[in-house]
């Protein structure tokens, strides 16, 4: 009976992978993957944005810095000159711009709060504030006290100490360029030389102790410019190192750009590489999400298996790793298209032709992984995808190797052990099902036989409302051919896939590339064209849009009762 309409969808219950484990104990191995970022929005970071993150931040530090010096000098302003004990400090106008600054200060360390989102502008002009108002009053505090010292006591103070120390302050906290930092470290460097001369220029005590000193002028201005060359070099260095840091950083740093999809342990994003700007699609799994840290130790075995695959019909994994909060991740190649579970879904039954055309691919890509040792044990239609790569239409992506095993290897035994069920219940082999013995590359051949028969009929050779009495159909039950859904089959093709479904491995193909050979030899073999594949994708582009495989195809813990 011909089936031209769309099939209905299957329970996405049956399509999930599971592990059901049996009752011996079962230990996790510690991952040894690398912490990176992962950064959300749609755009990379920038180094000048980061800069003016770290100016709030520093800004605010700094402010508190003065804010706490000048309070403490404050109380001894007030003691000496309640108590009349230093002259330099009796002056009304200097203890009210005194207690102004210290108000200032406060106010302005309060309102920098660290999460509040503040402009470049007012950020400078705040720095301004705290750097500038402080040293207006020193300045304003060093002519006082020259005059009076110069007049009572005929000498000058040494008008360096202050200076030197806002001048360190500033190059210690505040994030900037070199330029930038010697032009306002340098009015700082000449400020003790400029007080001099203002101070030789109007007051006649200070003019003839500056005038009988020429020493002290060269000894304050070779202090002054090596503390502020000293200085400007430091931020110099800071700069520098805080750039390197930051690139460095970027190395390992996606942005998420947007989600395309949710599964039972994680999320499927489209994103970018912040630094290479190439489109990829990264696989998050949190921790608490997972439960279990074999589930983890699972999706870091899928990356190291897929690593050592080279085949353009295998998915390419660019990268792995944990961000600090212990979220697994890993990055693989963006692949426009749909996965076959949704063509089938949406579009119903394909052509024989275009069939044996993904199929091919398909044995290509399992060739690949067989003669390496490797079987995927989890072939199914949502780990196959149909995808423009290169400049062709439907290019076969074999995805998902997250239980491929080495054949007749004790490999991480811990997380599949002898007597364990894994895989998909539609499409998994009989061996599979009954949990006994040790399945093979023939097993990737029973379920690419299902595979093959859910393209061409839009079902798989067993649906029953319960896993368990899929799995045991599997071992016990005849496939009903797939003629008897979609009676335009081939029967070459029907074939190739009814000994690929046959229950003892010794009946089915011994290796894929001899299914491979053997879809070659069928009549329709070739029929579907590039022409076609591009005819058909263009058609169908809007409702096809479909970046990256379904995440829902996730290994979850199933527990199998019957």
């Amino acid at each position: 009976m011909d089936s031209s309409t769309p099939p209905n969808s299957m329970d996405r219950h049956f399509e999930e992978t599971i592990v059901a484990p049996n009752t011996a104990g079962v230990t996790a191995t510690e991952s040894s993957s690398p912490h990176i970022a992962l950064v959300e929005g749609s755009t990379g970071p920038h180094f000048s944005r980061v800069t003016q993150s770290l100016l709030r931040s520093r800004l605010r530090v700094a402010t508190i810095v003065m804010f706490g010096i000048t309070t403490i000098f404050f109380i001894w302003h007030v003691f000496a000159y309640s108590e009349q004990t230093n002259v330099t400090w009796n002056s009304e106008f200097l203890l009210s711009y005194h207690a102004g600054l210290i108000v200032i200060l406060g106010v302005s360390a309060y309102l920098l709060c660290p999460k509040c989102d503040v402009r470049r502008g007012v950020l400078r002009l705040q720095e301004a504030i705290t750097f500038g108002l402080p040293a207006l009053f020193l300045f304003l505090m060093q002519i006082n006290a020259m005059r009076i010292c110069a007049d009572k006591h005929g000498m000058v103070n040494e008008p360096t100490t202050g200076w030197v120390l806002l001048i360190f302050i500033y190059a210690l906290f505040i994030p900037n360029k070199w330029q930038r930092a010697a032009m306002v470290i340098g009015p700082m460097v000449i400020a003790p030389l400029v007080l001099l001369a203002y101070s030789w220029a109007t007051d006649l005590a200070c003019s003839a102790i500056v005038s009988g000193s020429p020493e002290m002028i060269g000894e304050i201005a070779l202090k002054m410019v090596i503390c502020g060359g000293v200085a400007v070099f430091g931020v110099y260095t800071i700069n520098v190192l805080r750039t390197e840091a930051f690139h460095a950083k970027q190395l390992g740093q996606y942005r998420l750009s947007r989600s395309l999809g949710a599964g039972g342990m994680g999320e499927v994003y489209l994103a970018h590489h912040y630094l290479m700007k190439r489109p990829c699609a990264i696989k998050i799994i949190k921790p608490e999400k997972a439960g279990d840290s074999n589930v983890l130790a699972r999706f870091e075995r899928e990356v190291h298996a897929s690593s050592k695959l080279s085949h353009w019909n295998n998915i390419d994994i660019y990268d792995y790793g944990r961000t600090e909060d212990g979220t697994f991740y890993y990055v693989m190649e963006y692949l426009p298209g749909l996965n076959v579970a949704d063509l089938v879904h949406r579009f119903g039954p394909m052509p024989p032709g275009r069939v044996m055309h993904l199929l091919r691919q398909i044995c290509d890509a399992l060739n690949e992984a067989h003669s390496q040792g490797m079987i995927h044990r989890d072939i199914k239609p949502a780990n196959v995808f149909a995808a423009k790569r290169g400049g062709f239409f439907d290019v076969a992506k074999l995805l998902d190797f997250g239980l491929a095993k080495p054949i007749a290897s004790t490999e991480d035994s811990h997380l599949t052990q002898e007597g364990m069920i894994t895989g998909s219940p539609l499409f998994m082999s009989p061996e599979q099902a009954s949990g006994e013995g040790e399945p093979d590359n023939r097993s990737d051949i029973y379920s690419v036989g299902i595979l093959a028969y859910f393209m061409l009929t839009g079902h798989a050779p067993f649906e029953y409302e319960r896993p368990i009495k899929v799995i045991i159909a599997h071992a016990h039950e005849p496939v009903v051919p797939p003629s008897e859904h979609v009676s335009t089959i081939p029967h070459d093709l029907e074939a190739i896939v009814m000994r690929c479904l046959a229950k003892s491995p010794d009946d089915r193909y011994q290796a894929i590339f001899d299914m491979a050979e053997a879809l070659e030899k069928c009549e329709a073999y070739g029929t579907w064209k590039q022409a076609d594949a591009v005819k058909w994708w263009t058609e169908n582009e809007t409702i096809a849009e479909c970046p990256q495989p379904d995440p829902m195809d996730e290994t979850l813990p199933v527990s199998i009762r019957t």
